[in-house]
């Protein structure tokens, strides 16, 4: 497919950090706004019309001949450009590439669509830099509110309301699109997958069955800085400590749970090689199949970090930075999909422990999801990998999917 294969050669080398080859495509970031010049680009080349929204998200429209006035019902695909630190090539970005191959293919076939098509790029759906995941679709939704949003804050203390400034936006503009649910039929998003269930059955494709519910809390242990080599260790009160002792504990508690939980973040005050910490700042990813296992899972993780703080007399505060309920994908999107793509043969229908805008927007839309296969299962890591047959076809795909959808 020399399509994707172009598409997808014009943004590798966005946002790639030259020593660990990993993407840092932060939020409002330099990366972030060649990105979004590169999306604009890809739409109006092919004569689609260009939108962004009160939240960043970009919008780019294929209406089908003779349409008057706004986009109704449409078909609407892609995914998000930003990334998490030293992130990989594929999350996010393989879904925007795939929904400009797939137009690309129904008009190389003569698809005329009988309603509106719409690529979208969703905005700091990794929350990389200012600490909340799917900030675009969650403002759009009205899960996220837009004061709240403002103030987020990244680790130099700039607000998302000041970087939005500064890149030319209105973020006092920022809110529920209350349009969203007319325009919008039905969103399918292609992405990676982060894990190897498709590998362990060696099939390129899957079908999305559910999201884990997940969150992410910020424990502040604080204690008392002081001479690394001068205090006495019965006379320190080092957050370092209890901390650490969280750390395996979260894992433990994780275990005993059937789930998944990860201390990822960390900022140290003050920070030197030879002083004590005064506070230690830490951010607990907790995942689980279900909610209340979810809530069992913090709850005990919380209790124990309170107790190992209490050991050496360290201040600890928790606080829930976001929460996102379990996302069971409906069965109607999910089983046209399935029909669509049925002479593909069998397609597994896997859940994913992953976030995802698709998840977000499932509260208010019909939504679907298309994995590609990563025979490696690495994710947020410049290893993550998916070969480029397995794009191609994930790209012919969502081609197929469009077309059912659109020819009436």
């Amino acid at each position: 497919m020399t399509t994707f294969d172009s598409l997808w050669s014009d943004i590798l080398d966005v946002g790639q950090h030259p020593a660990t080859r990993g993407y840092r495509r932060y939020a409002w970031s330099d990366a972030d706004l060649t990105l979004r010049e590169w999306f604009t680009g890809c739409a109006t080349s092919r004569g689609m019309d260009v939108e962004e929204d009160r939240n960043g998200n970009i919008w780019a429209w294929w209406m089908p001949p003779g349409w008057i006035g706004d986009p109704r019902d449409a078909f609407v695909t892609g995914s998000h450009l930003d990334s998490v630190p030293d992130g990989g090539a594929f999350d996010g970005p393989l879904g925007v590439v795939s929904a400009f191959a797939a137009v690309d293919l129904l008009r190389e076939r003569g698809v005329v669509p009988s309603i509106p098509v719409a690529v979208v790029a969703f905005s700091d759906e990794e929350g990389a830099r200012f600490g909340v995941a799917c900030v675009g679709s969650q403002l759009t939704t009205g899960a996220l509110d837009a004061d709240r949003a403002r103030g987020l804050r990244d680790i130099d203390g700039i607000s998302l309301a000041e970087a939005m400034t500064r890149a030319g936006r209105r973020p006092e503009d920022l809110g529920v699109d209350e349009r969203l649910q007319e325009r919008v039929g039905v969103y399918v998003e292609l992405h990676v997958e982060q894990g190897r269930g498709l590998d362990l059955v060696d099939r390129p494709i899957a079908v999305a069955s559910s999201i884990w519910p997940h969150g992410r809390w910020e424990f502040t242990f604080r204690g008392e800085a002081n001479h690394a080599g001068a205090t006495r260790l019965v006379d320190r009160h080092d957050p370092m400590l209890a901390f650490a002792s969280s750390v395996h504990s979260a894992r433990s508690c994780a275990a005993s749970h059937g789930a998944v939980a990860t201390f990822g973040k960390v900022l140290v005050s003050p920070n030197g090689a030879n002083a004590i910490p005064s506070e230690i700042r830490a951010w607990l990813d907790a995942r689980a199949a279900d909610e209340a296992t979810l809530t069992a899972l913090v709850d005990q993780i919380g209790r124990q970090a309170t107790a190992h703080a209490a050991v050496d007399g360290i201040g600890l505060e928790i606080e829930a930075e976001s929460i996102t309920p379990i996302v069971e994908f409906p069965e109607a999107p999910r089983a046209r999909v399935q029909r669509a793509l049925a002479e593909l043969g069998d397609i597994p229908v896997l859940p994913t422990q992953a976030g995802h805008d698709a998840g977000i927007l499932s509260a208010v839309l019909p939504t679907a999801m298309l994995f590609v296969r990563n025979p490696t299962g690495v994710s947020h890591s410049p290893e993550e990998y998916a070969e480029m047959d397995d794009c191609h076809r994930g790209a012919q795909a969502l081609a197929t999917v469009m077309t059912d959808w659109v020819t009436r």
